[in-house]
């Protein structure tokens, strides 16, 4: 067995290089050049860490071989090579062997509180990684609307772009990528942005084959500033879908807890419409705690005020409101300590957090303090939840 290995790809061809696996790897494994992110096969042992904050997937490929690819022959690779097949009865048998044990020992990696987290149990099948950097879909700007009051310092976007004959299937949690026009000062293309999808998956119009995402104007961002400045009739190309695990339950006696800030709301705003077109009359509690800084940047303030009680019920929190005390969303979640313990211990509720990474802390924080007071575990509950497809977490 020791003829073989199996060794941890990352393929260049769905790679955003966003870097996020090359910063977790906790054994620096993972390293790259101006081409391509790749694995140090001398380096790996499989400990899985990079798999999940991958938001693409193309962190997770394996190929079974004699000699281990170098780093120099992966710089220079534009797609995966393919499996290669054993002409030897016994060298196939040695492989499937190695395969076997290598499975073993990921499925103990994931069995820990880190491990990857699945889907709900009840999630429609996602598709992924339908459209690459080199065949990008295109998409034609159908709106964009601000939905920040205009006087307020965050000017954030609601980009409406229609797909026309294109097949592009989405579901609510799933992010795509976008592909600003132009190259860097090396010549090379501009990288890909990924944003989570803010409409239903029937479309932002009911089977209009369109989607909607939601995007802040950064000062210094490339990608934001172009896509809020785009126009009806601009067209944009798209990448992607990815994420097949920060999925909206298909089931109307699912409680689902959203907690975000900013334009993570964006994929609870495709959770919302999908929830009031879908399942209107639903069982399962629905809730929001959603932070900003003040009303004014709020993202769809004036939308979720047209929102019935019945459909949704929300905590809006704000850290800057003019003669009030700051107010972050975790301190209103442990306002509400006995409903949200009600709701971590029901095995129909699943969590979603979303926003800027420095959020996860605080909540994790509140949740923890909550469940100690009702003499529970959170981190052992958190990693049931998880293992459950329950507890999912995307920041940035």
């Amino acid at each position: 067995m020791s003829e073989f290995i199996r060794q941890h790809l990352i393929d260049p061809e769905i790679c955003i290089r966003c870097y996020t696996c090359e910063e977790t790897c906790p054994i620096d494994a993972i390293t790259h050049n101006d081409d391509n992110v790749v694995v140090d096969a001398s380096i790996c042992n499989y400990c899985m860490d990079c798999i999940s904050p991958c938001p693409t997937g193309s962190i997770d490929h394996w190929r079974v071989v004699r000699t281990a690819w170098s780093l120099e022959e992966q710089y220079e690779w534009d797609d995966l090579p393919e499996q290669e097949e054993f002409a030897e009865d016994s060298a196939s048998e040695l492989a499937e062997a190695f395969d076997d044990a290598a499975n073993a020992l990921i499925a103990e990696a994931h069995s820990g509180a880190g491990g990857r987290t699945p889907a709900p149990i009840s999630a429609a099948q996602a598709s992924v990684n339908l459209f690459g950097r080199s065949s990008p879909g295109i998409g034609t700007v159908q709106g964009n609307y601000r939905v920040t009051e205009a006087e307020s310092e965050s000017d954030v976007r609601h980009i409406i772009i229609g797909l026309g004959q294109t097949s592009f299937p989405v579901l609510e949690g799933q992010t795509v990528g976008v592909a600003p026009p132009g190259v860097k000062a090396d010549g090379k293309a501009n990288d890909i942005r990924l944003y989570s999808i803010s409409s239903s998956r029937d479309g932002e119009k009911r089977n209009g084959n369109n989607i909607s995402l939601t995007v802040k104007r950064e000062t210094q961002g490339l990608c934001s500033n172009y896509l809020c400045d785009l126009v009806a009739g601009d067209q944009v190309e798209l990448v992607g879908p990815f994420g097949n695990t920060f999925l909206m339950p298909n089931d109307p006696n699912a409680n689902i807890l959203m907690i975000c800030t900013g334009t993570g709301s964006a994929p609870f705003r495709g959770f919302t419409e999908r929830r009031r077109r879908a399942m209107p009359g639903a069982n399962g509690e629905f809730v929001l705690y959603f932070g900003a800084r003040t009303p004014g940047e709020l993202p769809y303030a004036k939308q979720l005020g047209k929102l019935p009680a019945t459909l949704l019920t929300q905590n809006l929190v704000y850290s800057r409101e003019e003669n009030q005390a700051q107010e972050y969303v975790q301190d209103r979640i442990q306002q509400h300590e006995s409903f949200i313990q009600k709701m971590l211990m029901d095995e129909n509720t699943h969590v979603f957090i979303c926003g800027v990474k420095g959020m996860e802390k605080g909540v994790d924080e509140a949740l923890t303090e909550i469940c100690e007071h009702n003499s529970v575990d959170w981190q052992s509950q958190k990693a049931s939840m998880r293992d459950a497809g329950r507890f999912h977490v995307e920041t940035y």
